[in-house]
């Protein structure tokens, strides 16, 4: 699968420029619980983008050689959002959990953005 990667590193590159915006709003705005939750929250979303990757490419090997695969690793993505949520409701002083909501959603809308762009412009 390696165009499978190459989608990867371009949702890579776009979560870090997100990211490079969130951390602008919280250095020159007024905001800054609500872009330090959308930090979080990203970063969390980028680390389940990676499990998920890391996942996937170890089903596909597994497949190709005749193999079963137990999960996808669902668990550890939610555990991961969970651990987030958990961390924006310990620290409310400095992250608001709607924003941390936000951010865990990050790498998903990326993910679709990436298909329609690349369904829509890149193949016709």
């Amino acid at each position: 699968m390696p165009d499978f990667r190459e989608m990867y590193n371009r949702q890579r590159k776009w979560i870090f420029y997100i990211l490079a915006i969130y951390v602008l709003g919280w250095g020159f705005t007024s905001y800054q619980t609500f872009f330090l939750g959308l930090i979080l929250g990203t970063c969390f979303s980028y680390l389940n983008l990676w499990l998920l990757v890391r996942k996937t490419e170890s089903f596909d090997k597994a497949i190709s050689q005749g193999k079963k695969v137990r999960s996808l690793g669902s668990l550890q993505r939610i555990a991961a959002a969970g651990i987030a949520g958990a961390i924006a409701v310990m620290y409310p002083q400095y992250f608001q959990i709607i924003a941390v909501v936000l951010g865990l959603m990050t790498s998903y809308i990326v993910i679709m953005i990436d298909y329609f762009y690349h369904a829509f412009h890149v193949h016709k």
